[in-house]
């Protein structure tokens, strides 16, 4: 899966849609350009604490569970911060790929 695809999967499981650059909730007419929780960690903190998802970081792992589907997502790096992100990304996207 590409990146961009992780995010609009990532966007649909927080209930936005996502074009490249800007994430919106329609229902509310909510916009928010540069999102990218992949880059930011910011968002991708945000993302983890909306979704609930249990996010464990070891010397040189990191685990990050999704839940709903109780999918393990294990990224190693050696920038831990990129592959926390990554985990984050990866279980939100798991959430909104099986959405309707």
């Amino acid at each position: 899966m590409t990146d961009t695809e992780l995010l609009e999967f990532a966007a649909k499981a927080g209930g936005y849609s996502f074009d490249g650059d800007t994430l919106r909730n329609n229902n509310t007419e909510f916009e928010y350009s540069g999102w990218n929780p992949l880059e930011d960690d910011g968002d991708a903190f945000r993302l983890a604490v909306s979704l609930g998802l249990t996010v464990v970081v070891e010397t040189d792992m990191v685990f990050c569970r999704n839940q709903r589907s109780d999918k393990v997502f294990r990224e190693q790096s050696k920038d831990r911060c990129a592959s926390t992100r990554k985990a984050i990304v990866r279980a939100a996207a798991e959430i909104g790929k099986v959405m309707k």
